[in-house]
């Protein structure tokens, strides 16, 4: 059981560095949602491969996580705005998007500095995504979206799932983060990071097939 673990918490950064690659070179092709949605894959895989050259060198690589939570964020607020145009102001969550990012800002600097996990930004993080993306499941079941979407709405439901499991799988891990890390056992962290990994790997999984199923021209 070890040995799974090890290898599932090992080969973590593959399903981001692959969706992100494969985001790349099908880029020119996508349009409108999808093409947004991208710039959150190449913010992932740029983050993953700083990540693993630091990790690698034995260097603290937490201060990634806290740039990848304010960036992150602030591309999966630009990528709904356009899904939801129509149904909710996007000036609504654009100004979510901004108040979250003074909020993590000041988290890192007061309360969670930059080279501890930063789980208060990622548990708030996690409801404000569950939030959208719960709007967007209903927004999708409309006549009229379906209508004006046809092309995309399976791309969209795919991306849009893959979200929503991640991020509501992973909300307690994230809120318990700092605890897991400085008080429990080495064992039970790596039981942990490897059921978080699984939840990325799905997650992931999901991003991949929704740009499969793209619009061909």
């Amino acid at each position: 059981m070890d040995e799974i673990v090890g290898l599932i918490n090992k080969s973590a950064p593959l399903p981001v560095l692959v969706t992100s690659g494969y985001a790349l070179l099908i880029y020119r092709r996508l349009t409108g949602e999808l093409k947004i949605f991208t710039w959150f894959l190449f913010l992932s895989g740029f983050i993953q491969i700083t990540s693993s050259i630091l990790w690698f060198n034995r260097t603290n690589n937490l201060p990634l996580l806290h740039l990848y939570v304010a960036g992150g964020l602030v591309c999966l607020a630009w990528f709904y705005a356009g899904v939801l145009k129509g149904f909710i102001d996007g000036r609504i969550i654009w100004g979510g998007a901004i108040l979250f990012s003074c909020f993590t800002i000041t988290n890192s600097l007061f309360f969670q500095e930059i080279y501890t996990f930063n789980s208060n930004a990622l548990t708030v993080e996690s409801i404000l995504v569950i939030i959208l993306s719960l709007f967007t499941f209903i927004v999708l079941l409309n006549d009229m979206v379906k209508e004006q979407k046809s092309h995309l709405v399976k791309s969209l439901n795919w991306i849009n799932s893959g979200l929503f499991i991640y991020y509501t799988s992973s909300l307690l891990i994230f809120y318990f983060g700092d605890l897991f890390t400085k008080k429990f056992p080495v064992f039970l962290n790596q039981y942990t990071w490897a059921l978080h990994a699984f939840f990325s790997l799905v997650m992931y999984s999901c991003f991949f097939v929704g740009l499969w199923k793209r619009p061909k021209s």
